[in-house]
């Protein structure tokens, strides 16, 4: 039986989706579900139960035959500044299902994130002898970021565990996330709504408005990735999952307008003043690592990915996968 915790959320549903489509059904799904819409993210999808988030942790004892843990579940607000609450979320937490998958010998997969780089004084290199000179800009970043220092410095690690540095994933199944949705999901809405799509002005020297960049990962990429982790178990290790290409907010915003077919604009506005310590400018995966164990298969460039989210999904209202 495989574990994905954060299984009704964005990129634990579309994995659950994903393995189902491989012949995988025997999953325990574990979430909150609150009063957000994600509860849609289970509709088609096969699974042997559904667990609450709070429950499943004080009850591990009672959980057998798990064989797989995908640890996907987090608060993943980069605007949340409740420490407290982050640290026992996305930290607490996942020390003791990383524990609990030790004590078993359970194959662990848990999700990172590429805001633990912060503003990328020391570059997007996933060699972990430089992990504790990184500076997350947010307290989204931290939390992420001391979970992997603490997997480094655990002397007793389940028998294979990887962590993914996820960059700006996108795609289906993320329309419960408000605010945090992708910048691709808001850019059509707006272009549906207002003919135009808004982007930050940008406010540091060296970038011109819209000409920020990062690395926008599809979510189908990153399931082909944690799948490919499932199945081969090659070497234990904390790595970036992103393109290795990074692309500008403009040329975002141009497919955007391109594959909906409407005819809108760019408008840039300022960012707000409360972001604009905390906003990463570049981000671009070094993806060496992840083909040095054997990962050959290309990444969907930015057009593709969009062009496939914009017509199959967003104006097909808003399907799932």
């Amino acid at each position: 039986m495989i574990l994905i915790t954060g299984a009704a959320g964005f990129i634990g549903s579309y994995l659950m989706g994903y393995l189902n489509k491989l012949g995988e059904d025997r999953i325990l799904a574990v979430d909150k579900l609150g009063a957000k819409e994600k509860w849609k993210n289970l509709l088609g999808k096969k699974y042997i139960d559904f667990v609450d988030r709070d429950y499943f942790i004080e009850n591990l004892g009672n959980f057998n035959n798990i064989k797989f843990i995908f640890h996907i579940g987090a608060c993943a607000d980069t605007t949340e500044l409740n420490l407290d609450y982050l640290m026992s979320v996305n930290f607490g937490y996942s020390k003791k299902l990383f524990k609990y998958a030790e004590d078993k010998k359970i194959p662990f997969i848990y999700a990172s994130s590429a805001a633990t780089y912060g503003a990328g004084e020391y570059g997007y290199s996933d060699n972990t002898e430089f992990i504790n000179k990184l500076r997350p800009l947010n307290p989204y970043g931290f939390s992420k970021q001391i979970f992997d220092e603490w997997v480094l410095r655990q002397n007793d690690k389940p028998p294979f565990w990887a962590g993914f540095k996820f960059f700006n994933v996108f795609g289906p199944n993320e329309y419960h996330k408000g605010r945090m949705a992708s910048v691709i999901f808001h850019a059509y809405n707006q272009l549906k709504e207002t003919k135009k799509i808004r982007l930050f002005k940008s406010h540091k020297d060296g970038y011109k408005d819209g000409e920020q960049k990062r690395d926008f990962v599809y979510v189908l990429d990153v399931c082909k990735v944690l799948t490919f982790f499932y199945e081969k178990q090659t070497k234990s290790d904390i790595y970036n999952l992103g393109t290795g290409t990074a692309r500008t907010f403009n040329d975002l915003a141009e497919s955007v307008i391109k594959y909906s077919g409407i005819d809108g604009q760019i408008e840039y506005f300022d960012m707000p003043e409360d972001l604009r310590d905390r906003y990463q400018y570049f981000t671009e995966a070094d993806m060496d690592k992840l083909k040095s164990v054997g990962y050959e298969k290309d990444f969907s460039t930015l057009e593709e990915s969009i062009k496939d989210y914009v017509t199959n999904y967003l104006m097909e209202n808003y399907k799932t996968y």
